[in-house]
Formats: structure tokens, C-alpha cells, sequence
């Protein structure tokens, strides 16, 4: 091994650990951002969204993603060890340390905020509210029960950014999206907090599971009729065509699937109900494609 290959075999070495930090080994997190943006995308386009924007977007959105990851699991470096399923992440074990972990953000930001320069200055302005909710949503978990609403915003702020992008102006149907967003965000992350919600008890961090206790599962059957009937505005307001009912219908079956899932509230059945909202985003985002199709 010669003196200069030396730093080149720690970076490979290391890579893994970054990965796992931005969560590239887990995409889910970035399809459930991918899917509502994308969607907005289209919308906003009548179906044929501009080649550059759709690269930006969806560049921006595995950036946003990441850092997202990154600043999260900064914030919950000394509480991520207790809990089962965060135990061996790269911060929590020392693998990474934490100036290593604020850089990588702060080059993620800063690399999405590279991209949305080529869009428009409204954009741009829209870009820092999206950073802002990114970095305070894990700090929100310390103070707050509903940190699923801040994560939801977040997760949708992609939404009136695409609109702006494309028409510089924002209509009252995409904060209908918008709001859509919000809620189905609320649920699955809820969801997944029940998976955690033993453990948070235990550290002390707060989370809608917790806030809903034994009134959970009818929350969660509240919140998919809300996502469904704001969905329905959404395809009747565009005339959204037969596609996009069939893929309403598709989102229905899903939500009731996920209710029989958590149903006995299980970790394992749970997180299978989280992570089958990754279809729900397809299927979203398919109706909304194949509506607006070209005839």
C-alpha cells in the first residue's frame, strides 16, 4: 500500500457510513418526498412538465432527503442508542462524528440550493422556508407531540415550490395538495412512530403515537378519509379523467390494508402499514400521469 492510496481505502471504507446517514441504503423516505412533488409537477404542467425542472426536482429531492436524514440523526445522536431500531446508526456508535455530520449537511443544502437557482427568484425564496422546516423538524420531537405536522409540512413544501416553478404563481389547488399531503404525512409517520413508541416513552421523546394512545387506529382511519376526500377535490377541481379515480380507488384498498395491519399495533405489522405508502405515492402519482396524459 503506497502513502497516497492510504487516505483513498479510509474514504471507500467510511463510504458505508455516510450512505447509511444520508439513507441511501433505505429509499422509502425518498419515494414518499418523490411521489407528492412529482405529482405537483405534473399538475402544474398540464402533463408535460419541462425536462429541466423535472431533472432539478428530482435531483432536489434526493438532496433535501438526505440532509433531512443527516440533520435528524445529529439531532438524535445521544438518544438514537436507546432506542431498538436507531441503536446502531453511524452517529449513535461514534462512527461519524458530529462536525463530519453537519458539513455533509451543510454541502447537501447547499448543493440543492445550487439547483433551484436555475428555476425562478420566487423559487428560490420558497427554497430557504423548505431548509428551515428540514432543520427544525428533529428538534421538534423535544417539545412538541405533534412533530409529525412539521415533518408533514416539510415533506410537502415540494409541492407549492413545483407550482411556483412552473407557472410563478401559486393556485389555491395546490395547497389543497398541499394540505393532502400534510395529513397522509401525519398518518404514515404516526405509523411509524407506533413501531418506536415503547422505546420513545422510555427517552422521552414525543410523537403523535404517544399523543393518540389507545385512539390511534381510529386517527388513523380519520386521517386516510381526509387525505381521500381532499384527493377527490383535487381530481374533480384538474378533471382528472378515469385514471386518476381508478388509482383513488387503488389508494383506498391500500389504507384499508394498512388498517388491518396495525390493527393489533405490532412493530413488524406497523412498519410493514409505513412502508406500504410507497405504493400509495405511485399509485398518486400514476393516476395524475396518465390523467394528463397527451391524447
Amino acid at each position: 500500500m503506497t502513502a497516497n492510496s492510504a487516505p483513498w481505502q479510509r474514504i471507500c471504507h467510511r463510504l458505508p457510513d455516510f450512505m447509511r446517514l444520508m439513507r441511501l441504503d433505505r429509499p422509502i423516505g425518498t419515494w414518499l418526498l418523490m411521489w407528492p412533488t412529482m405529482s405537483a409537477l405534473w399538475l402544474a404542467s398540464d402533463g408535460l412538465p419541462p425536462l429541466s425542472l423535472l431533472l432539478i426536482f428530482i435531483a432536489g429531492v434526493y438532496c433535501m432527503r438526505a440532509a433531512g436524514c443527516v440533520i435528524n440523526d445529529f439531532a438524535d445522536r445521544k438518544l438514537d442508542g436507546h432506542v431498538k431500531r436507531t441503536k446502531e446508526r453511524p452517529l449513535a456508535t461514534g462512527r461519524i462524528a458530529s462536525w463530519e455530520a453537519l458539513l455533509l449537511f451543510l454541502g447537501l443544502v447547499v448543493v440543492a440550493f445550487v439547483l433551484v437557482c436555475f428555476t425562478n427568484a420566487s423559487t428560490v425564496l420558497l427554497s430557504f422556508v423548505a431548509v428551515a422546516l428540514a432543520a427544525c423538524y428533529p428538534f421538534m420531537k423535544r417539545y412538541t407531540h405533534l412533530p409529525q405536522v412539521v415533518l408533514g409540512a416539510a415533506y410537502s413544501w415540494g409541492i407549492p415550490m413545483a407550482f411556483m416553478a412552473v407557472n410563478q404563481t401559486i393556485p389555491t389547488a395546490a395547497w389543497w395538495l398541499f394540505i393532502a399531503n400534510v395529513v397522509w404525512t401525519l398518518m404514515y409517520d404516526t405509523e411509524y412512530a407506533m413501531v418506536d413508541r415503547d422505546d420513545d416513552l422510555n427517552v422521552g421523546i414525543k410523537s403523535t403515537a404517544i399523543l393518540f394512545g389507545r385512539m390511534d387506529l381510529a386517527v388513523l382511519a380519520l386521517l386516510k378519509v381526509i387525505v381521500l376526500v381532499l384527493l377527490a377535490g383535487l381530481g374533480v377541481h384538474f378533471m382528472l379523467g378515469a385514471f386518476f379515480w381508478l388509482a383513488l380507488l387503488g389508494i383506498l384498498a391500500l389504507f384499508v390494508y394498512q388498517q388491518y395491519l396495525t390493527r393489533q399495533r405490532e412493530r413488524d405489522d406497523c412498519f410493514k402499514a409505513f412502508l406500504n405508502n410507497h405504493w400509495v405515492g405511485v399509485l398518486l402519482f400514476s393516476g395524475v400521469v396518465l390523467a394528463l396524459w397527451p391524447v
